[in-house]
């Protein structure tokens, strides 16, 4: 599989299925791993890096697990590459942005990313659509324990799974779900839930996560604490929780609709106006009018296939942009493709 051939369509977790992804775009499972035999990596040298990276390609390429993984050699990517895959949530940024011998592993669906030297020796991903976090946990359960079998992790009795920052020790889990919240943002209850959800030792993030902003009513809502805490605890903590901000949104839409639909109504239609005639506008504004589309498709108000809307969220960014038109813009003209490309491709889905 080819960086290229990625782009031709969209990962699992954009589809728009399985349970409450209407409000639940994603779940996503996270583990750091390390090796026994070799430092941390902000305390290996170039070359351990490079032993690493080759031991863990050699391993991670000839696992069964998911249909096999493709690995991609992150130090020979272009950075529109590296962008990109950053885009589709395969890599994280710091990943992208860092130096010397580290890559990634990915399945065809992109359920599955296997991070070589980010910031621990392995960070394993598995990505499902809407509210799977059971499902999700029994697909990295099996790759950890595929990958274990090979190799000799860095853990502690006492302790746990040793990782390089000291939040992680323990399980070195990180679960998430990424919620569509607009109508709590817009009857301005959002504050209010992110307040109660960190009283639950939960975190709330942005679309990328740590350090990100929110952007388009997207939130991501992670465990905090990984120590003195099972996989099974971490999992319950999120489960339990999340079903009732997904009640909250609900209740927050029914408001809406009964008592403020025509202001409603103006703005999604307003937001649908400007998808389907502007000729230049930022991802920023993309994500916004996106956002205000996908609460009127699931509100009944349009009907177009939220899983195609889904996926405009990540294909009018910037690197998508330029690996569609097949050379690099500038921002101008990454605003006017963009522009063409929405009208586009709304105008297909209506």
């Amino acid at each position: 599989m080819e960086i290229n051939e990625l782009a031709k369509h969209a990962g699992e977790w954009l589809r728009g299925e399985g349970p409450e992804s209407d409000i639940i775009i994603s779940s996503r499972i996270r583990l750091a791993r390390n090796l026994a035999d070799f430092p941390f990596t902000n305390r290996a040298s170039t070359e351990q890096m490079a032993e690493i990276s080759e031991l863990l390609h050699d391993r991670i390429i000839r696992l069964d697990v998911n249909g096999g993984l493709s690995y991609f050699d992150l130090s020979t990517l272009s950075p529109l590459d590296l962008e990109f895959l950053v885009e589709r949530h395969l890599i994280s940024k710091e990943h992208a942005e860092s130096e010397g011998a580290r890559g990634v592993a990915i399945n065809e669906q992109e359920t599955v990313s296997v991070m070589v030297n980010e910031e621990d020796h392995l960070r394993i991903q598995v990505l499902k659509s809407g509210f799977q976090l059971g499902e999700t946990w029994e697909i990295i359960d099996e790759v950890d324990d595929a990958i274990d079998r090979e190799l000799n992790y860095a853990f502690s009795a006492e302790l746990g799974y040793l990782t390089a920052c000291p939040t992680n020790v323990g399980t070195g889990m990180r679960a998430s779900v990424m919620l569509h919240l607009p109508a709590l943002l817009f009857t301005r209850q959002i504050d209010k839930v992110i307040t109660a959800v960190g009283k639950m030792n939960l975190v709330v993030r942005g679309l990328y996560g740590e350090g990100t902003q929110y952007a388009g009513s997207l939130y991501q809502i992670s465990n905090q604490v990984t120590l003195g805490k099972s996989e099974e605890e971490i999992l319950d903590n999120i489960v339990s929780t999340v079903p009732q901000i997904v009640r909250y949104e609900r209740r927050a839409r029914e408001m809406l609709l009964s008592q403020n639909r025509a202001k409603l109504e103006d703005r999604v239609y307003r937001s649908l106006g400007m998808l389907k005639s502007a000729r230049t506008i930022s991802s920023s504004e993309t994500i916004t009018l996106l956002s205000h589309l996908r609460l009127g498709i699931n509100l009944g108000l349009i009907e177009m296939a939220i899983g195609q809307v889904n996926q405009l969220f990540i294909r009018a960014l910037p690197a998508h942009l330029q690996k569609m038109e097949g050379t690099e813009l500038g921002p101008e003209e990454r605003d006017a493709a963009r522009a063409t490309f929405i009208r586009k491709s709304v105008g297909d889905i209506l």
